[in-house]
């Protein structure tokens, strides 16, 4: 059994040194899983004082006194300061315990042991305190395991909570991060049957209702630092709440190790919205990569502040470009955006990843008919997000937004999978508002396939010769070709678009014919070319 810091009485009596003395236990057998702190011997009245609580206290019984009244008043100060069980051993003071001492004892519930033998008190201190140094250190393996772990998980993207799911699954019980002046920013909730696991955001309520009066009882708080200046200054807090089991000093332990950890992600948000904000992105980012099981997000989202209805769920991720990722303005974006979408009527989840330059979100549609409507909506208010906060550059290319598949909590953390993968896809792409994710497969998979060198080499062979005039001659062909394919091949709408009168458009057709000996009315021919096209963009 696992204690606070310590053994049990029982464990105590195991060993060897006090066996040895054929322990009998006179009272308080039913307190033997009573935590030793330490081991302390003495012989004087007044020992009591000496005390801290939690000891096992050694002793011939020279200090009891000679009277009941005197025996009575020393196991009363004994109860009173908490120490973990008196062991008295016979032969130099007494043959066998008073009556006075035993009656007491089991009236204020101390432990209370007679050894028949001898002992050295000296090697029954050397094994117990042995014993509680071994505890010690074997707490803190299994703390530094958890450290470990939470450090891993950060280290791998999973987030701050990750980390709290790390400490809940060791716990067994629901871990929060909080802000200082007691607000919400991440739940985990504990393991265990479904059926049996109340929602996070119910303990939450539950546990800040029972916190008028001070800290709960039932729960450890651990103070994340970096908050500010000074070495005092806070920035989170960490609360382990217990709620199916009592929480130990390895959790309090592991609890310090993962603030450590949880301290420099956190230093690295400048102010609480953004810190919210990356949480969110967090939470979108592990459900998208199935780290979040579907029948546990709805509670998790309820959380973050999300309680969408019945309705479909549509994701979108905006994706920044490389040269416009910032290193700050964040907060600046999230709440832009928020702004924007306040009068859009529907339920917005909206998260940061700035290390992917990736703005996820989760909207709760009314039905699938206005899905366009709201996308559009959507689109704009990133965009504005963007502007505000001072993302753009000149010559950059401008944010990519997509559009998934609208469903439910089942299908939500694929259709933002899909959606971030796409708009990494879509880079280069003409600039469009925002793009629908299913309209863009073929790129996404010619996306995936960018570092295999039978792409290039596709590439190469179907427009090669192109890439090859264009690089050296004018005009360049490409642009006409990529209109003229955008178009079927209907030649007056690619007159239009380029500006060219239609003999000009001609020859420029039958040039790029030439150059890559092939006839661009026929099928396979525009099936190759068009895929080409799109493949450019993935390869050197």
């Amino acid at each position: 059994m696992e204690t606070q810091g310590g053994i049990t009485v029982q464990r105590a009596l195991e060993l060897p040194g006090l066996r040895s003395g054929l322990p009998e236990v006179l009272a308080g057998a039913d307190r033997l899983d009573r935590t030793v702190r330490w081991v302390h011997a003495g012989e004087v009245p007044n020992i009591a004082s000496l005390l801290k609580g939690g000891e096992l206290l050694l002793t011939t019984g020279l200090g009891l006194g000679t009277r009941p009244a005197e025996q009575r008043a020393f196991v009363h100060r004994l109860a009173e300061r908490g120490i973990a069980a008196l062991v008295v051993e016979l032969g130099s003071r007494f043959t066998r315990l008073p009556a006075a001492i035993m009656e007491t004892a089991r009236a204020c519930g101390m432990p209370l042991v007679q050894l028949h033998r001898e002992v050295p008190f000296v090697t029954v201190t050397e094994e117990i305190h042995t014993e509680i140094v071994n505890g010690h250190y074997a707490l803190l393996r299994q703390a530094e395991e958890v450290h470990r772990r939470c450090t891993e998980a950060l280290l791998g993207g999973g987030g701050v909570p990750r980390v709290l799911g790390i400490l809940a699954s060791f716990t067994g019980d629901p871990v929060f991060l909080e802000t200082p002046d007691g607000q919400l920013l991440y739940a985990a909730d504990r393991p265990g049957d479904e059926a049996a696991v109340a929602d996070p955001l119910q303990m939450w309520e539950g546990l800040r209702g029972g916190r008028h009066d001070g800290p709960p009882t039932n729960a450890v708080l651990v103070d994340v630092p970096g908050g500010g200046r000074g070495t005092g200054a806070v920035r989170a807090r960490l609360v382990l709440l217990a709620v199916s089991s009592p929480l130990l000093p390895v959790h309090r332990i592991a609890a310090e190790r993962a603030a450590a950890s949880l301290a420099v992600v956190l230093m690295q948000a400048r102010q609480e919205e953004e810190l919210a904000a990356r949480g969110r992105g967090d939470f979108l980012t592990d459900l998208a990569e199935g780290r979040i099981a579907p029948d546990d997000a709805p509670a998790q989202a309820r959380v973050l502040g999300f309680k969408p209805g019945s309705g479909p769920l549509l994701p979108v991720v905006m994706r920044l470009a490389a040269e416009l990722t910032p290193t700050g303005n964040w907060a600046v974006l999230a709440r832009a955006v928020s702004d924007a979408l306040a009068s859009l009527g529907v339920p917005v989840l909206l998260g940061v990843r700035p290390v992917e330059g990736r703005v996820p979100l989760l909207v709760g549609l009314r039905t699938e008919d206005e899905r366009a409507a709201v996308a559009g909506r959507v689109a704009d208010a990133l965009r504005t997000g963007v502007e505000r906060a001072g993302l753009e550059r000149a010559g950059a290319h401008p944010p990519v937004v997509v559009v998934g598949v609208a469903g439910g909590w089942a299908t939500a953390g694929a259709g933002l999978r899909h959606a971030a993968e796409t708009a990494t896809a879509a880079r280069g792409l003409s600039d469009r508002p925002w793009y629908d994710a299913r309209r863009l497969d073929i790129d996404l998979l010619l996306w995936r396939l960018r570092e295999h060198p039978d792409l290039a080499a596709f590439v190469d062979r179907a427009i090669g010769p192109l890439r090859a005039h264009d690089a050296s001659s004018r005009p360049p062909l490409l642009p006409t070709l990529e209109t003229y394919l955008a178009h079927a091949g209907r030649k007056a709408e690619t007159a239009r678009e380029l500006h060219l009168n239609r003999q000009t458009l001609y020859n420029r057709l039958a040039r790029i014919g030439e150059l890559l000996g092939t006839d661009l009315d026929d099928p396979e021919t525009v099936l190759s070319l068009s895929l080409a096209l799109r493949a450019r963009r993935h390869v050197p």
